[in-house]
């Protein structure tokens, strides 16, 4: 694993709403740290209603993660484009995050320990 990112389960049970709605809730989420920046709750890929996104053609590349793919979420009221990440084939270093997602916290989408 890169020197400054620490994967660890977090702790307690945590939930992702969006627009309102729960799209899931986890007790077996992992915290990402890295460096530099705030911690990200991931979520076990099975915990998330995956009917309420849709996959986009958007990547990223981080040195230490490997390649980002993209979904978007549909919500009742609107459409969060790229709101959530996953790392598919993450590199070896953090090969926990695999079948996880992420989601940028934005004005209607909340992550929440509860």
């Amino acid at each position: 694993m890169s020197k400054d990112i620490a994967i660890r389960p977090a702790e307690g049970t945590w939930v992702v709403r969006a627009g309102g709605a729960v799209l899931g809730e986890s007790a077996n989420a992992l915290e990402l740290s890295e460096e530099g920046h705030p911690f990200v709750i991931y979520f076990p890929r099975k915990d998330i209603g995956m009917a309420f996104l849709d996959r986009t053609d958007t990547t990223t590349t981080c040195p230490k993660k490997g390649t980002a793919n993209y979904y978007s979420i549909m919500s009742k009221s609107k459409t969060y484009e790229d709101a959530v990440w996953t790392y598919e084939d993450p590199k070896e270093g953090v090969a926990e995050i695999k079948d996880h997602l992420a989601f940028h916290v934005q004005d209607g989408v909340t992550v929440e320990q509860l």
